[in-house]
C-alpha cells in the first residue's frame, strides 16, 4: 500500500469518526422501570432506539426502581452516579403523592437530588418529569403536587416535560389492569413525549 493510499484511508476515518454517544439517565419508580413489562418494552429503552434512529448517538442507563420515594431515591442516588452522564432524567415523587407525603418534603428531596448530580457534573442537563396525583388526594394536594415539577425546573434552569404519562393516563387501553402503569402501546406514547423534549438536548 503506497503513501497516498495510507493518507486517504487517513482522511476517510477521520470524516466517519463516529462521535461518543450521550450518555442519559433515567432516574425514576416504576414508570421508569416498566412495571409489568420486560426492559426492552419501557420507555427508556425505546427513546435510545428512537434516538439512534434519528442518529442522534445516545446510550440509555434505566435506573428505575419500583415503589421508590423521593427520600428512596436520595438515598442510592451516589451509588446511581458513579459513571459520567450527559443528560440526567428526574422522574419522581408520583409514589410520594399517592402516600399523601408532605409535599415540602417531596420537593427539598428532588432539590437535594438535583443538587448532588450538578455537584458531580456540572455540565449535566437536568430534565423534570412532571406528574399528578388522582383527585382523591384532595384539591390543594392535587394543585400543589402538581406545582412542585415545574417549580424544581425553573429554580434549577432544567428542561421539564410538563406531564410524563400525557395522552396515557386515565386510557385503559394504554395501561395495564392497575389502570396505573402504562402497557407497551402507552410506554410508546410516553417515549414520544420524552423524545420531544430530549432531542434537542442533544444537538
Amino acid at each position: 500500500m503506497g503513501i497516498k493510499t495510507l493518507v486517504i484511508a487517513f482522511l476517510l476515518s477521520l470524516f466517519s469518526y463516529d462521535p461518543a454517544p450521550k450518555v442519559i439517565l433515567f432516574y425514576g419508580d416504576s414508570l421508569t422501570a416498566g412495571y409489568g413489562l420486560s426492559p426492552e418494552e419501557a420507555f427508556p429503552a425505546l427513546v435510545e432506539k428512537k434516538l439512534n434512529q434519528q442518529k442522534k448517538v445516545a446510550r440509555v442507563i434505566n435506573a428505575g426502581l419500583s415503589g421508590e420515594t423521593s427520600a428512596g431515591g436520595l438515598n442510592r442516588l451516589d451509588w446511581v452516579i458513579r459513571q459520567p452522564i450527559d443528560v440526567f432524567v428526574l422522574e419522581l415523587g408520583a409514589n410520594d403523592g399517592l402516600r399523601g407525603l408532605p409535599l415540602d418534603q417531596t420537593k427539598r428531596n428532588l432539590q437535594l437530588i438535583i443538587d448532588k448530580v450538578k455537584a458531580k457534573f456540572p455540565n449535566v442537563k437536568i430534565i423534570i418529569a412532571g406528574m399528578m396525583v388522582p383527585p382523591n388526594m384532595g384539591p390543594e394536594y392535587t394543585a400543589n403536587f402538581r406545582k412542585i415539577f415545574p417549580e424544581l425546573a425553573k429554580k434549577n434552569n432544567a428542561t421539564l416535560i410538563p406531564f410524563l404519562l400525557q395522552d396515557v393516563a386515565g386510557n385503559e387501553k394504554l395501561n395495564l389492569n392497575d389502570g396505573i402503569h402504562p402497557n407497551p402501546d402507552g410506554h410508546k406514547i410516553v417515549a414520544e413525549n420524552v423524545v420531544k423534549v430530549l432531542e434537542p438536548l442533544l444537538k
